[in-house]
């Protein structure tokens, strides 16, 4: 008989606030991630500390805060009233502390739970925060969470204010680095919501003055835009709202207190109801709801009381009323659109035509596309079903309860060999993998009908259920994985046309990727290296000593199994596909898949020299 495990009052352990948070970071920060995707930790922590300052701008204290990020070292600096010298070291090592329980201080807050700064601070190798108030500064070091120093209050001519200086614990955020472009869209949102607050980071200056009209400027063209940008606002409302010439899903970007509500809730939903309801009434049409959204880019904020978010990460509101004597957030939603969008309507009849136009269009392509969509429908279930063409996970990204939902990847690979060491070394609950089957089709230029008449697309439009709309996109991350070679850029360049072409949105909110797989392993008997670079292998040989075993991996499929889940595991390497807003998607795609111009024959010459050298000699 197997002794049994003793379970006594000795066996029941109460851990500390820094113990719990640095155990279970993901219940805190969502995924940790090494910086490649803009919701990874690093950026949580970031977003933490300057929603602090937010909300000091928006009680009217402070309208600049400066941020600078130098490799690891972060540092926020508001100018607001300071926290209180005497509760310095509380409110960033003691749970359930802050000044946001006090409803008459902060009644539409970001933060609500008194838990972001603590989590900052477990997770931080280093964390300093200083305070400058009444001509005084309280200044309180920590490591880990625990408090290591603490001094002041001190005579001080600093003007007041708080500053927060950290690193994030390399031992929990494995090889990462802030990317400027996540960041600078990060503090870009909070002076579209902030309209006269200015963030300075690292030198450079971010401010806007017309709120989300400037939001929806700045990440698209004005080529790409069908007519000029609604916008209105209320006490408690805002939103901006256009239709694009060229995409055709539905894009939204939402907002409640300041928070950018990736992944939606109520308000969107009462949003995308209350447009389709006000613009049938404007035209006494019944029109579909698809059709009068299909191409919709919008952008809507809202203020409420209190807010109860699906996740700490607070990517998806769960409130349904907007607090104190205000109506439901439905009603609420409802009743500003319905007057407020009605109003604009009558009032611009140019705009009023170029968009029934663009639903009528709308009409007829989704009644010419009504028989294809469904015999692709019926295709796509029996080709899933006998070719296994998806290898599907067990965790999905509607599901915003599960925090586990942001890891949630589909890896798109090429050949059988690749796909076949992906699938054996995968986390089967937040993986999953698609398999090509040769080369996609060049797309650029063809119609919404050929993503069905394909069945290579069709079954990845299925696979990641965006036919109508992102909001029930099942992956967060889409990770193109080929080989580095020729083909593999030909595949690579192919599927991001696809993309680019029918789903622009899945590349502008930061959903795809590129997997990026080592080129050489260096070992001895003792150490391994994978490396991803010559200069890398170089560093390793150097390291390992003499006559090391050096090995060239040439594709996907000669990598094992067993070697495979070390490169799509904890230390996955991801290059984030953007988009270079100087350029139209129209123009990006003419340029570099249309019929060839000298103009690309030059460009190609003089930027992929240097990549097809290291091409050639990483081949020897």
């Amino acid at each position: 008989m197997d002794q049994q495990t003793q379970y006594t009052e000795d066996n029941i352990r109460s851990l500390d606030w820094k113990e719990h948070i640095r155990m279970r970071p993901g219940m805190y920060i969502g995924k940790l991630g090494d910086g490649s995707s803009a919701d990874d930790g690093i950026y949580i922590l970031l977003k933490e500390v300057i929603d602090n300052c937010i909300d000091e701008f928006v009680m009217g204290a402070g309208k600049t805060i400066e941020i600078s990020i130098k490799d690891t070292q972060v540092s926020v600096r508001d100018y607001g009233r300071g926290i209180p010298l005497g509760k310095v070291v509380d409110v960033v090592s003691k749970m359930n502390t802050g000044g946001k329980y006090d409803s008459r201080a902060f009644k539409k807050s970001v933060g609500l739970n008194g838990v972001g700064t603590k989590a900052v601070n477990a997770l931080s190798s280093s964390f300093i925060v200083a305070s400058c108030r009444d001509n005084q500064i309280k200044t309180a070091s920590f490591e880990a969470g625990n408090l290591v120093q603490e001094e002041g209050p001190l005579e001080t001519s600093k003007r007041k204010g708080t500053k927060v200086s950290f690193v994030p614990d390399a031992a929990i955020f494995k090889n990462y680095k802030y990317r400027s472009e996540y960041v600078v869209r990060m503090l870009k949102n909070y002076v579209y919501l902030n309209p006269g607050l200015t963030i300075v980071f690292n030198g450079e200056k971010y401010h806007s003055e017309n709120g989300l009209k400037d939001l929806l400027e700045d990440n698209n063209a004005a080529e790409d835009m069908l007519y000029p940008i609604i916008h209105l606002k209320g006490t408690d409302i805002e939103v901006a709202i256009t239709h694009s010439k060229t995409q055709y899903s539905e894009e939204y970007h939402s907002f409640v207190n300041g928070q950018h509500t990736t992944q939606g809730g109520t308000h969107q939903a009462a949003f995308r109801e209350a447009i389709a309801k006000t613009i049938r009434d404007f035209y006494g049409k019944s029109y579909e709801a698809a059709d009068i959204r299909k191409s919709i880019i919008s952008a809507i904020s809202i203020k409420v009381m209190e807010p109860v978010f699906e996740s700490q990460t607070k990517t998806k509101l769960g409130s349904t009323d907007m607090g104190g004597d205000m109506p439901t957030v439905r009603t609420y939603i409802n009743d500003f659109i319905g007057q407020h969008l009605d109003n604009f309507l009558h009032k611009n009849p140019e705009t009023a035509e170029l968009l029934q136009r663009k639903i009528v269009q709308a009409e007829r392509e989704r009644k010419e596309l009504s028989g294809i969509r469904k015999l692709a429908r019926d295709r796509a279930k029996k080709s899933s079903l006998h070719n296994k063409k998806l290898r599907d996970c067990r965790v999905h990204l509607p599901d915003s309860k599960n925090e586990r939902c942001l890891e949630s990847t589909l890896f798109i690979t090429e050949g059988d060999s690749a796909s076949g060491s992906i699938t054996k070394s995968r986390d089967v609950n937040t993986q999953a993998v698609f398999s090509l089957r040769g080369k996609p089709l060049n797309s650029y230029g063809m119609s919404k009908k050929i993503v069905y008449e394909n069945e290579e697309f069709n079954l990845l439009q299925a696979a990641l259920n965006i036919e109508d709309s992102m909001e029930d996109l099942r992956y967060n991350n889409i990770v193109i994985a080929t080989d580095a070679d020729v083909d593999g850029m030909h595949i690579r360049l192919l599927l991001i046309t696809f993309f680019l072409q029918f789903f622009p949105e899945l590349i502008k909110e930061n959903h795809l990727y590129i997997l990026q797989t080592p080129l050489f392993r260096v070992r001895n008997k003792k150490e391994t290296f994978y490396c991803y670079t010559p200069e890398e292998k170089e560093a390793a040989i150097a390291k390992v000593g003499a006559k090391p075993e050096i090995t060239r991996f040439k594709g996907l499929g000669e990598i094992s199994p067993d070697e495979f889940k070390h490169f799509i595991g904890r230390d996955i390497r991801l290059e984030p596909v953007m988009l270079d807003k100087k350029m139209s998607i129209d123009q990006l795609l003419a340029f570099y898949m249309g019929k060839n111009t000298p103009q690309r024959q030059e460009f190609i010459i003089e930027n992929l020299k240097v990549e097809l050298d290291v091409i050639s000699e990483t081949s020897l």
